[in-house]
């Protein structure tokens, strides 16, 4: 059994479809190809989701609050600006490498098991296919449903893993 931190425990969230409105990007998912550079690109604009904003400040209050995204490592100093921009706590943020294109929900389960090795992860928030497969693994979810889903982003999620 593992010791108890004296850390707070971990509330972890993803970004896009969570706390970043991806809506006005998705017509670069629409086409084929898929235009990546341009959706990524256009991160930075995202504007932010209300309820996930709240739901992140909220959480800090009693947890060290942590990010967990499947954009590309590439997407780093734009993440951190953006999340700085709407006010976000300040937090890690554990992103895909570049060139990986598995499932962002079997990419994600693996960091919330490394994390979960010595920290309590109070909750993650994020989409229901994350969602789904981190339930069955014993971690608290919270399903982010407070944004219209998209079907070809999670058909980018689970075919081409890039986000």
């Amino acid at each position: 059994m593992k010791e108890q931190s004296s850390r707070p425990p971990l509330a972890v969230f993803d970004l896009d479809g969570t706390l970043a409105d991806t809506a006005h990007r998705q017509r670069f998912l629409e086409s084929a190809p898929r235009d990546w550079d341009a959706f990524f690109a256009a991160a930075a604009q995202d504007p932010p989701l209300a309820e996930g904003v709240e739901l992140a400040l909220s959480s800090a209050r009693e947890c060290e609050v942590v990010y967990l995204t499947g954009r590309p490592e590439r997407c780093r100093r734009d993440t951190v600006a953006w999340l700085a921009a709407h006010g976000l706590p300040e937090g890690r943020i554990w992103m895909r490498r570049n060139d990986d294109r598995r499932p962002a929900r079997r990419t994600k389960l693996e960091v919330l098991r490394r994390l979960a090795r010595d920290r309590e992860i109070r909750v993650l928030v994020d989409d229901e296919l994350v969602c789904e497969d981190a339930e069955r693994a014993g971690f608290r979810v919270v399903r982010a449903r407070w944004t219209a889903a998209s079907p070809a982003l999670r058909d980018a999620q689970e075919g081409e893993g890039r986000t």
